[in-house]
């Protein structure tokens, strides 16, 4: 009925836009994971077909893009800055260091797997 789990010390998997996923827990409602994007790095612009995320930025200085429909914004982001990335939003992040950009997020509904995030022009080169 309960489920308990410490953030692993290794990444589970490399999501599409290019960070480090810890993967966490999830309900019927939605799911929830820790995102680390290294010292320096840009993400790949991405954007969502059927999901809802919250983020919460727990450490690391960066940058955060948003768009949708006419609506952009070029945001910074550090520990204990929360931002909303409703389905469709054409997003890209950037850790300007000195250490990593670290964020936990909750998807909603739960993360449905390969194919979710599809690839979009965004403001910065990926590296």
């Amino acid at each position: 009925m309960f489920h308990t789990k410490l953030l692993p010390d290794q990444p589970d998997v490399t999501a599409p836009d290019g960070s480090d996923v810890r993967i966490l827990l999830s309900l019927a409602g939605g799911s929830m994971a820790h995102f680390e994007l290294a010292a320096g790095h840009v993400s790949h612009a991405v954007a969502h077909h059927s999901v809802d995320e919250i983020w919460y930025f727990m450490d690391g200085l960066g940058v955060m893009w948003r768009k949708w429909e006419q609506a952009e914004e070029t945001i910074r982001v550090e520990a204990g800055v929360c931002v909303t990335i409703p389905c469709g939003t054409q997003f890209q992040f950037r850790s300007l260091g000195p250490g990593p950009l670290k964020a936990v997020a909750i998807t909603m509904p739960p993360w449905p797997g390969e194919g979710e995030a599809y690839f979009v022009e965004g403001i910065w080169p990926s590296k």
